[in-house]
């Protein structure tokens, strides 16, 4: 016992100790400005009071231009967006970028000087003219003039509305650790030291504003409006103007205070705005019940002009997207109101802690929508079909956190916001911060977590809590597990709930409750090929997310042309082992008809394959979770069975006998390949060696990609192929090796010799599927298949280049189109080692060109040839002798496309 009073005795006396020795520094603001809605820009004049509490000497302070991240592509907010997927503020327009100019510094009424910071554009340093030494106070003014950009991120214009955040030069955080100058991120929020805000606003008649604070005085001139805004005790400023706002206002009671309550919105959301007064009402009660009163006389919610931008906090006011759904409007409303405790009182610093604001403010927003509709957040995922609804996932954040954990694709609670990928940054931040304080409060129960909370607010208010402050304060209340606790924060150890799972069977997918059952799903399948006609079956799987891991798909489908049993099928185990590294070991399997054969006066023969892959696939760690490079090699070993066809000559009968041989083959193959996924020119590279009998097949394909400014871009694709033989080159080695040799016209469906790719119609010499192409080798989009011997077809090299291009919607007559039909122009090049041999049929390189359709996000594809090499005008002439055009025609189908781990790569992971 008096081991524990000493150990209660030091905790409390540390605790003391550290808040005695607590400082934090002051900065207030009185600003005038004006907005010119004709140049989306602002003149400002700025007075600062920065007060000195450190016991420290400043010779200089850093000030945040935060406008000028909007000045050019090289700041670190157009470097993270293109990181994040995003291009708009890379490609746009000079008119639509912004930035902050006309600074003129005067310190203590001396004339003072700034330099760049070494990395941001965004950052400078102000040298102050006297050391500012502990306790003392500079005056500080300057004017100040901001081209807003367009709205790519919080601040700027869409139209004549304007969201005018982060816009003023603004005073750096020095605190107990030192400075803390940060460029403006998209991803990563902010961290600014408290003051008392008086700011002058001035806007063109007709505009009505909402701004942070209360409003003193509305001045009404000819051709302006003036108005001015008070707030004390707040750490920024936030101003909206808009001609089209619609207010609802009301007020509320907190502790014997009239808080003054305002929504401002537009009229083509009014039905969705109809209860918003009632979302603030219930969202200040509630936060001051469980944290403690809002300190401040009014709260306002704006309606952004933006779809699709999210929301955002400042303190007592915030923004928010459209929405059309009440639910989610009150989940939104709770939640930018909510970050007036996390983040506008508890100023944590949230760019290097997140989970501080985002995190503890989700917690919230579960006990809140909990207590009001009984589930912890909206199903975001609702269509009006009820089919899917009962598919979708009830709580879709934990079912991200929970796939980002099984795919060892997560990061610790404890990130800083700008090492977030993004997805984790949605998930980790918010969602297993919230679990992981409701793991807290079950550790501790109810009431003593309440009272925890309570006593956080209420030690912590209107500073800077740091995550050592949070958890030093939770000690008592945890006892000898709180180090146990506090560890979750540092690892990627999940904090979900493990359930005993059962076995549920169930039709087509479902995404509910994967975390409780193992699915099987059953549902009815449907194909087709010219040779089973129409097919028709079942469906098995158990593919879901978070994935299993052992994984099996099957379909067994009846042709109702070749009155045969088909299947496709696959199992496979994945083990995940680090961040986007995984091993996966399986077999998949085949079997259908590829071909048909009638002698005249008898039967049908189908011709068929049957294939079964053993493979390995082993993905490369990756050491940065931002990156989106990824690397994997392959092996594969095709055990193939074929049915043949062969004839033989009868003398007696004086007639041809078809016979149909059973035909075993193997082929192994080996495959590495590395891609970076980013959205500003992507690139793959792919090496592949394929091993047969008597042969080596080597490839290389390369595919990058050129992004255009405004949308679209060039596809280039370069393919190097060497083809070897591994014993003589015999006339019968080279007739039967004829399926595997190279190809630069377009493979047709029985060079397709691993039966990997979709085709209608495989062996089929006339009709729609004959002009089914593959991507492969050479990749022209011409085709020379209606003779035995195909023109630019290698037994040794050859090398292509591919480039296809998107055409502007100017100049596509398919965007007049209500399906708005990507148009796209081809061109290929290549060579091959016949083509340089002595009287060689053909010139050294050959060329195509065209046009193509891409549709179902290039699923399919089709190409219109219009320009080529003589040598294929020649053949065209002599072997298609009607409707040249149509069947010159060329199509692919890239189910690769419709891959779950394409769908992954996209979401990140």
């Amino acid at each position: 016992m008096k081991i524990f009073l000493l150990l209660f005795l030091v905790i409390i006396n540390s605790r003391s100790f550290a808040q005695a020795n607590y400082w934090q520094q002051q900065a207030d603001y009185k600003i005038e400005v004006s907005l010119h809605d004709e140049d989306h820009s602002l003149d400002g004049d700025l007075q600062a009071t920065y007060a000195n509490n450190s016991p420290d000497t400043l010779h200089f302070l850093w000030v945040h231009l935060w406008p000028n991240a909007y000045k050019n592509d090289k700041t670190a907010f157009s470097d993270q967006l293109l990181e994040n997927g995003n291009t708009a503020f890379y490609f746009a327009d000079e008119e639509k970028r912004g930035y902050i100019n006309r600074l003129n510094f005067i310190v203590d009424e001396k004339p003072a000087t700034i330099s760049d910071h070494p990395l941001h554009q965004d950052i400078v340093k102000l040298l102050l003219p006297e050391p500012l030494a502990p306790g003392e106070t500079a005056h500080i003014k300057t004017p100040f003039h901001v081209k807003l950009p367009y709205l790519f991120s919080r601040s700027g214009y869409l139209n004549k509305s304007y969201q005018v955040t982060q816009w003023f030069p603004k005073i750096a955080v020095y605190d107990r650790t030192g400075w803390h100058e940060m460029p403006y991120l998209d991803q990563g929020e902010f961290y600014s030291d408290f003051g008392n805000y008086r700011v002058g606003i001035t806007v063109p008649s007709g505009f009505v504003v909402a701004a942070t604070g209360s409003l003193k005085e509305k001045i009404t001139g000819n051709n302006t409006t003036q108005y001015e805004y008070e707030q004390n005790n707040v750490h920024d400023f936030a101003w909206f103007a808009d001609k089209d706002y619609l207010v609802k206002e009301d007020t509320l009671l907190i502790e014997n205070r009239v808080i003054k309550l305002a929504a401002y919105y537009r009229e083509k959301n009014a039905a969705a705005w109809s209860q918003s007064i009632d979302y603030i009402k219930s969202a200040v009660r509630t936060k001051s019940e469980w944290l403690g009163a809002y300190p401040w006389n009014t709260v306002t919610v704006v309606e952004s002009a933006a779809d699709g931008m999210g929301a955002m906090e400042y303190p007592t006011i915030t923004v928010i997207s459209p929405t059309k759904n009440n639910q989610e409007l009150d989940y939104l409303i709770n939640h930018e109101i909510g970050h007036n405790w996390f983040y506008g009182i508890l100023a944590s610093n949230e760019r290097d802690n997140p989970w501080m604001d985002e995190g503890m403010n989700a917690y919230y927003d579960r006990k809140y929508m909990m207590a009001k509709y009984g589930v912890e957040v909206p199903q975001w995922l609702n269509t009006k079909s009820k089919f899917l609804n009962s598919r979708m996932p009830g709580d879709a954040e934990k079912l991200a956190l929970e796939i980002l954990t099984v795919m060892k694709g997560s990061q610790p609670i404890s990130t800083p916001a700008a090492d977030f990928n993004n997805l984790n940054y949605n998930v980790v931040a918010y969602t297993k911060t919230a679990l992981w304080l409701q793991e807290m409060e079950r550790v501790m129960g109810q009431e003593k977590f309440a009272a925890f909370m309570k006593a956080y607010y209420d030690t912590w208010k209107f500073r800077h809590p740091s995550p050592h402050d949070f958890l030093a304060l939770a000690r008592p209340y945890l006892g000898d597990k709180a180090d146990s606790l506090f560890r979750l924060i540092e690892t990627t150890t999940p904090i979900q709930k493990t359930y005993k799972k059962n076995i549920q069977l169930r039709s087509f997918f479902s995404f509910w409750d994967t975390d409780k059952h193992h699915y099987i799903f059953v549902a009815p399948a449907i194909g087709y090929n010219a040779y089973d006609k129409i097919m028709a079956g079942m469906l098995v799987h158990n593919y879901t997310l978070p994935p299993v891991p052992v994984q099996f798909v099957g379909s067994v489908l009846y042709g109702t042309g070749s009155k045969s049993i088909n299947g496709i099928g696959q199992v496979s185990w994945q083990k995940f082992i680090k961040q986007k590294s995984s091993v996966e070991i399986g077999v998949s399997g085949a079997s259908f008809n590829m071909d048909s054969y009638q002698p005249t006066g008898q039967e049908k023969h189908f011709l068929r394959y049957t294939k079964a892959v053993p493979f390995l696939r082993y993905f490369f760690p990756v050491k940065n979770p931002r990156s989106r490079i990824s690397t994997f090699f392959q092996w594969k070993t095709y055990l193939i069975r074929e049915t043949g066809l062969s004839f033989s000559y009868d003398s007696v009968q004086q007639v041809y006998l078809a016979a149909y041989p059973e035909q075993k083959r193997v082929l192994n193959q080996l495959s590495f390949e590395t891609q970076n996924a980013r959205v500003l020119y992507p690139w793959k590279a792919n090496i592949t060696a394929e091993q047969g009998q008597s042969f080596v097949r080597l490839g290389f394909t390369g595919n990058y990609f050129f992004n255009y400014p405004k949308s679209g871009g060039l596809a280039v694709r370069l393919f190097a192929g060497k083809f070897i033989y591994t014993g003589d080159k015999s006339f019968t080695t080279r007739f039967e090796t004829n399926r595997y040799h190279l190809n630069l016209t377009g493979a047709k469906g029985y060079e397709d010799y691993t039966y990997s790719n979709y085709f209608v119609g495989r062996n089929e010499f006339e009709g729609l599927g004959s002009q089914q192409i593959m991507i492969r080798d050479g990749a022209f989009k011409v085709r020379t298949d209606l003779l035995s011997s195909k023109i630019g077809k290698s037994d040794d090299w050859l090398f292509a280049l591919n480039f296809t291009t998107s055409i502007p919607s100017a100049i596509n007559p398919f965007s007049l189109t209500p399906l708005k039909i990507p148009l796209k122009a081809f061109a290929d090049i290549g060579s091959y080692a016949e083509a340089w041999e002595k009287n060689a049929s053909t010139g050294k390189f050959l060329l195509d060109a065209g046009l193509q359709l891409s549709l179902f996000d290039n699923t399919i594809n089709i190409y219109v040839p219009l320009v080529y090499s003589k040598v294929y005008s020649d053949y065209f002439k002599s072997t298609i002798t009607k409707k040249r055009f149509v069947r010159n025609i060329s199509f692919s189908i890239d189910v690769e496309q419709l891959s779950m781990k394409k769908l992954l790569t996209r979401a990140g992971l």
